[in-house]
């Protein structure tokens, strides 16, 4: 069974963000493809929610490679899904943070 996926503010800002960027960049078939992976990484996220690496043992989200570039951070709550961000590889790590 599916959970439910619910979108926090932030990971929607860093969604529409990066589409922005894209679309400044880029071409309409670059920001297809980024759409196409993120709903894929969502879908099995929410059908295989511990199938993505914990970002560290004394914490409980986790994260999904959308591109090289682009990571999803989530967390798991009974039988939902939040979507906390999305991160971008090209950071520092310490700067990872899903609250």
């Amino acid at each position: 069974m599916a959970l439910n996926i619910i979108w926090s503010p932030k990971a929607l800002n860093n969604f529409h963000d990066i589409l922005d960027y894209l679309e400044e960049n880029w071409n309409d078939a670059v920001i297809r493809d980024f759409v196409y992976k993120t709903e894929s990484i969502i879908q099995q996220v929410s059908e295989y929610p511990k199938s993505f690496r914990q970002v560290s043992l004394n914490n409980s989200v986790r994260e999904g490679v959308i591109t090289k570039h682009n990571l999803l951070l989530y967390r798991i709550q009974k039988d939902q899904i939040f979507l906390l961000a999305f991160f971008d590889t090209r950071q520092h790590p310490k700067k990872k943070k899903g609250d």
